[in-house]
């Protein structure tokens, strides 16, 4: 059974930097496209971030310069590095599988003006 489990989130003060992971179980990661998404209170749910199996990136325009998604193929895990963070940014944040449609749990961003 495939399992996707994010951490890194938590409280933190605009401008600041928060590092998320996506850890697998069940499959390799490297094998898949994976991207990340977030979901402010009584908003959609919204792509943020995109890593493709050949390590191309893209991001939503409102992260660009800002969010970096990155690949550990040895560790399995993909990366979402946020740097200088946005109150606008806080969001449970969720990394997907498109590819098996399947969803982390989430992980709980709050950033502070």
């Amino acid at each position: 059974q495939v399992q996707l489990l994010e951490s890194g989130g938590g409280l933190a003060q605009a401008g600041g930097s928060l590092r998320l992971s996506c850890s697998a179980s069940g499959t390799t990661l490297s094998n898949h496209g994976v991207a990340w998404y977030r979901q402010a209170p009584g908003k959609q749910r919204d792509l943020v971030a995109t890593i493709t199996t050949g390590a191309f990136v893209a991001y939503v325009d409102s992260v660009k310069g800002r969010f970096t998604i990155s690949r550990d193929s040895a560790k399995n895990i993909i990366y979402l590095q946020m740097n200088n963070l946005k109150p606008e940014d806080s969001a449970v944040y969720y990394c997907r599988l498109p590819s098996l449609e399947i969803w982390g749990q989430g992980t709980q961003v709050t950033v502070s003006s």
